[in-house]
C-alpha cells in the first residue's frame, strides 16, 4: 500500500471515535496488513502501564489490542491526567514530567510538536498503515493555534481524515456540515469522507438527509454505523457505565464513585462473570444490599477520602466492613483503608496527614515518585477463603505514588517481587492490593464470588470463567464485522492509497 495513515475526527467528543478506530484497526488486520493505532494526546485518568513501564492511555491500548499489536507508549506519547487542583499531570513519552494548568499547558504545547511527530514518524515506519485518532472537534476555532492533535496532527502526517458525527445526540447534519464550514480550505480539503455514527433505526429514513449533506459539503458519505452496544474498555469518566448497571443475577457489586476515579476499567471483567451485577454507587443508599464493595483507583487519595466523608458515604462502607461484608480496596481505594494518610511532601494535596478508615493495620506515606511497571503477583495467604488461592498468579500493573507501611496485624496476601503488596484482616472480609487488573482472568473473583455465595447461602453456579482477553478478542471481531457491513471499505482503501 501507498497510503500510511488513516485519521478519524469527530464533530465532538463522545461521537466514538475510538471505537471506529479498534473496528478499523481490527478489519485492516483482519485483511492482511500490519497496522497500529496512534493518538498524539489522551486526556484520562484510565491508563495502563507498558512492558517497559511507561504510561499511556487506556484507549490506544485498547487499539493495539484490536491491532494485534503490544501496546507502545509511542501509540499515545502525551497523556493528561487532571487532578484536583484545576490542574493535569503531564506525561510524555510514558514518563511524568510535572503538573500544569490549563495555560501553562497551552503554552507549553508548541515545544512537543517536534517531538511527537519524530515519535509518530518512527511508528509509522514499521507497520503498513496507522489509523489515527483525533480528540474533541477540529472546529475548535478557539484551540486551532495550539492544536496539536487533530488537524494539525493530519498534516504532520499527510493524513486523510474521516470526519464522524454521532446521530444519537441529535443534530448530526448540522454539527457535520458547521464542522466542515469552520475548517479553512486546506483542512477542509484533508476530510474525505463523512460517518455517520449511533444510528438507531432503517437507513432508508435518512437517505435524503444523506443526499442533501454531500450537496452541501462536497464530501461523500461512507456509511451509517448502527448503535452497538460496545462493552469494551471506556477511555474516561464520561462513559455511561456509571450511571447504569450491568450484569444481573444473585452477587451485587458495588463500585463507589470517587470524584477523581482512575482506572475503572479494573471492574469490566466482572461484568463477565455469570450471576453478577455491576453498578457504581454515588450515595449512601447505593451501598445497600451489597454484597461486595469495591473501592477504586483515585487520582487523588486524600481529596477523595475527603470528599467520601463530605458525601457521608465513608460510614456505610465501614459499617458494612464491620458486619462482616467484603469490601476490597483497589490503588488508591486501598491506601484509604489504613489507619493513616501521610503526604508531608504535597505529592498528592495540600493536606500533610489524615486519618484512614482503620480497617487495615498500615500506613500510607506518599511519595513524589510514582511507580509505574507491569506485575504478576502471587497468593500467599496462611489462612481463610484466600489461601484455596494460594501458589495462584495474578497478572496486571501497578500505578501508585503511595508506599505502604505495615503493622502486626496485617495478614499479607498478595506478593509482588517477594515482597507484600496486598493485605488483608484477619477475618479476611477486608483486604486490597496495589495490583490493577486482578480480576481480568476471572480466578480471583470466582474464588471471592464461591466465598460471598456461600456465607449468604445462595448456590454458587460453578460457570466456567470468561477471561478479558477472551471477551476482547470476540468483542473487536463483533464491532469489526458491524462497521465492516455498514462502511464503504472500498472507498476507505482508496483514501488510504491517496485515490480520493
Amino acid at each position: 500500500m501507498r497510503g500510511k495513515s488513516l485519521m478519524i475526527q469527530g464533530t465532538a467528543s463522545s461521537v466514538g471515535k475510538s471505537v471506529l478506530c479498534a473496528a478499523l484497526l481490527r478489519i485492516l488486520r483482519q485483511d492482511g496488513l500490519k497496522v497500529a493505532p496512534f493518538k498524539a494526546q489522551n486526556m484520562a485518568l484510565n491508563s495502563y502501564v507498558t512492558r517497559d513501564g511507561k504510561e499511556m492511555g487506556r484507549a490506544q491500548v485498547t487499539q493495539a489490542q484490536a491491532a494485534g499489536m503490544e501496546p507502545d507508549v509511542r501509540m499515545n506519547p502525551v497523556l493528561l491526567k487532571p487532578t484536583g487542583d484545576r490542574r493535569s499531570q503531564v506525561i510524555v513519552d510514558g514518563k511524568a514530567i510535572g503538573s500544569m494548568t490549563a495555560m501553562e499547558y497551552h503554552r507549553y504545547k508548541p515545544a512537543l510538536r517536534k517531538s511527537i511527530k519524530a515519535t509518530y514518524d518512527a511508528l509509522e515506519s514499521e507497520v503498513d498503515c496507522v489509523v489515527i485518532e483525533g480528540a474533541g472537534s477540529p472546529a475548535e476555532i478557539n484551540l486551532r493555534e495550539g492544536d496539536i492533535v487533530n488537524m494539525s496532527m493530519a498534516e504532520a502526517a499527510d493524513a486523510p481524515v474521516l470526519l464522524v458525527g454521532d446521530i444519537n445526540l441529535g443534530g448530526v447534519f448540522a454539527s457535520l456540515l458547521g464542522t466542515v464550514m469552520l475548517l479553512t480550505d486546506e483542512e477542509r480539503a484533508r476530510v474525505k469522507g463523512v460517518i455517520i455514527n449511533k444510528f438507531r433505526g432503517d437507513v432508508k429514513i435518512l437517505e435524503p438527509g444523506l443526499r442533501m449533506l454531500e450537496e452541501r459539503i462536497h464530501i461523500p458519505v461512507l456509511g451509517v454505523v448502527p448503535w452497538m452496544d460496545v462493552e469494551l474498555e471506556d477511555e474516561d469518566s464520561v462513559t455511561e457505565r456509571f450511571r447504569r448497571a450491568s450484569g444481573k443475577g444473585d452477587l451485587d457489586v458495588v463500585v463507589v464513585r470517587l470524584k477523581h476515579i482512575s482506572n475503572f476499567t479494573d471492574f469490566q471483567a466482572l461484568t463477565l462473570q455469570k450471576g453478577v451485577r455491576v453498578h457504581y454507587a454515588e450515595k449512601a443508599s447505593d451501598l445497600e444490599n451489597a454484597d461486595v464493595v469495591v473501592l477504586p483507583g483515585t487520582k487523588n487519595t486524600i481529596e477523595d477520602l475527603i470528599d467520601l466523608r463530605n458525601r457521608g458515604m465513608e460510614a456505610p462502607i465501614v459499617r458494612h466492613a464491620r458486619k462482616g461484608g467484603m469490601l476490597i480496596g483497589i490503588c488508591g481505594g486501598y491506601q484509604m483503608l489504613g489507619r493513616k494518610l501521610c503526604d508531608p511532601g504535597h505529592s498528592e494535596s495540600n493536606v500533610p496527614s489524615l486519618a484512614g478508615m482503620d480497617l487495615l493495620d498500615m500506613e500510607v506515606v506518599f511519595e513524589p515518585e510514582k511507580k509505574t511497571v507491569q506485575s504478576t503477583g502471587t497468593v500467599c495467604a496462611k489462612s481463610g477463603w484466600l489461601s484455596e488461592l494460594n501458589g495462584t498468579l495474578l497478572d496486571g500493573y501497578e500505578i501508585h505514588a503511595g508506599r505502604s507501611v505495615f503493622g502486626k496485624d496485617c495478614a499479607p496476601w498478595l506478593t509482588i517481587r517477594g515482597e507484600t503488596d496486598g493485605v488483608c484482616n484477619a477475618e479476611g472480609n477486608v483486604l486490597g492490593t496495589y495490583l490493577h487488573g486482578l480480576f481480568d482472568d476471572g480466578r480471583f473473583f470466582s474464588a471471592l464470588a464461591a466465598f460471598v455465595r456461600k456465607g449468604k447461602g445462595v448456590c454458587d453456579p460453578q460457570s466456567a470463567f470468561l477471561t478479558m482477553d477472551e471477551f476482547r478478542e470476540r468483542e473487536f471481531d463483533r464491532i469489526a464485522d458491524i462497521v465492516r457491513a455498514s462502511l464503504d471499505m472500498d472507498a476507505i482503501y482508496r483514501i488510504i492509497r491517496g485515490e480520493m
